[in-house]
């Protein structure tokens, strides 16, 4: 290289860091040293005592701890607290050293606990009320020492124990949670306005989620390196798109959140076992998970999936017959077409699923009305019972108690989730003895719910980004570790030095 050049090279390099030092420094006051995550919805809640959505559940976990946690394998292992068996109807639960300051500094207590779990109990609107009414009394030893006394034997009761753990004294004065949530999770709150802002404890490292509903419109965030992190609710060709990008790394897994369509066991039409089989045989699962689902998805026939240790490998598909479903429609005596009303929200990818129903539905003599709300809406509307069908998905399921809250006749909202008022005696009975293989072969017989799928995972980030862990059910506890790197493009458009000689 003649002196020249290097002189040229070494000034252009000067320049370069120069302006990275300048950009950093601006950076530290201008919030471009968030790491920040474009999501398809934010969450509707930040108390966990009222967190259904599949949002809410997924910040709730990073911010609040549990006493339980579990395992790859689905399996309880501690998380605030160890446990032993004392009887069958009593529980003891010792707090660990872990995790055990709340984020307005207070010390976390078993008195904490007990207030947390009993204030659910107290709520007249909590959907996790059914969940705890096992629960007859809990009793504080020590401020590391608790135990819970319940009605009937529970073999699964630490199972349940996964709700975040509040403070006493907010608890006591009312707090708005959602507002304000206090905390022992690995990250605190910081503001919610448009965008909700978190700070990771452990080093300060913020974080900002922005809601950004239409998925194109996520995309090219990303590629124009104005996020860093995508997750989830992507069609497959634009997941194929974000492949090719080479300032991005993409990860895939096979997914466990089950998506299902819902119906309303009140309506006339659908409370028909007839017409709800009719629905099961009408929709051409398969071919909406080859072209219309991300890579790692496959068919779902209960909530749990089948490699899980309460799943259920033995259940039949109901395979894609529109002759059958016509059929099984007239034994019915329902006159065709049938006109069913099917709710969805205003996610393009959602919508375009319903769309791809409704044209299988034809073929079997249902004309399916679709009806994209807004989210809130969408979801008051299901909480409410207020819908024909609807389609939604559950999401970070580890364990069977699920069915007890999905379709156990004492969980009707607002104490439960048993959204389409589905009774039967015959599930109750299987749900306390916890024969959970029968029961899901049960549910599966009468269908409460259409059984759709396991949704894929994937997710995407800029190469800067490094340290994300893809989980199988979709929760963002890959931001517990993530980190951005020190050094990054300087220039628009580039996510890295290269190209530059």
């Amino acid at each position: 290289m003649k002196p020249g050049q290097v002189c040229k090279y070494i000034g252009l390099v000067i320049i370069m860091m120069t302006t990275v030092f300048l950009l950093n420094a601006c950076n530290r006051h201008s919030g471009q040293d968030e790491i920040r995550s474009a999501v398809s919805q934010l969450p509707q809640t930040l108390d966990p005592r009222y967190a259904m959505d599949a949002a809410s559940a997924r910040v709730n976990r990073l911010i609040y701890r549990s006493l339980v946690d579990f395992d790859e394998h689905s399996q309880p292992i501690p998380a605030l607290a160890s446990w032993r068996v004392l009887s069958p109807r009593l529980f003891r639960f010792t707090l660990g050293p872990e995790g055990r300051t709340f984020h307005d500094g207070r010390y976390l207590t078993a008195e904490d606990v007990a207030a947390t779990y009993q204030s659910v109990l107290d709520l007249p609107d909590s959907p996790l009320a059914a969940e705890f009414g096992n629960i007859s009394k809990i009793e504080v030893h020590d401020e590391n020492t608790l135990d819970f006394f319940l009605r009937d034997a529970d073999s699964n009761f630490p199972m349940r124990l996964i709700l975040g753990i509040l403070p006493l004294e907010l608890i006591a004065t009312n707090h708005d949670f959602s507002a304000e949530p206090v905390g022992s999770g690995p990250f605190k709150y910081v503001s919610w306005r448009q965008a909700l802002h978190l700070e990771r404890v452990k080093d300060k490292q913020r974080f900002r989620l922005e809601e950004v509903k239409d998925p194109t419109v996520r995309v090219l965030k990303l590629v124009r390196g104005e996020t860093d992190i995508l997750q989830g609710d992507l069609p497959p060709e634009l997941v194929r798109y974000l492949q090719k990008q080479h300032s991005l790394e993409v990860q895939e897994s096979q997914g466990t959140n089950f998506a299902y369509i819902g119906l309303n066991m009140r309506d006339p039409v659908l409370s028909n076992p007839l017409v709800r089989q009719a629905l099961a045989h009408a929709i051409d699962r398969e071919a909406i998970i080859q072209h219309a689902l991300v890579s790692g998805s496959r068919l779902a026939e209960t909530i749990l999936p089948p490699e899980h240790w309460a799943g259920n490998a033995d259940l039949q598909a109901n395979a894609y017959d529109p002759g059958l479903a016509r059929e099984l429609l007239q034994r019915a005596g329902v006159r065709l077409p049938l006109k069913l009303v099917y709710k969805t929200s205003t996610d393009a990818q959602r919508v375009r699923l319903a769309t791809m129903m409704q044209a299988q539905m034809h073929e079997a003599g249902i004309a399916l009305e679709i009806r994209s709300l807004d989210w809130g809406t969408f979801f008051e509307d299901i909480k409410r019972g207020n819908f024909q069908l609807y389609s939604l998905m559950w999401v970070g399921i580890k364990t069977p108690e699920i069915y007890h809250l999905a379709f156990h006749s004492s969980a009707i909202p607002p104490t439960g989730a048993n959204r389409g008022y589905f009774m039967d005696k015959k599930v109750d009975t299987l749900i306390a003895v916890s024969d959970w293989t029968n029961a899901a072969a049960r549910i599966h017989e009468q269908l409460p719910y259409i059984p759709l799928w396991y949704e894929g995972q994937f997710a995407a980030t800029q190469k800067y980004i490094t340290g994300y862990t893809l989980q199988p059910d979709g929760n963002w506890d890959g931001l517990v570790d993530v980190r951005r790197s020190k050094l990054r493009s300087v220039f628009p458009g580039k996510n890295t030095l290269e190209g530059f000689k």
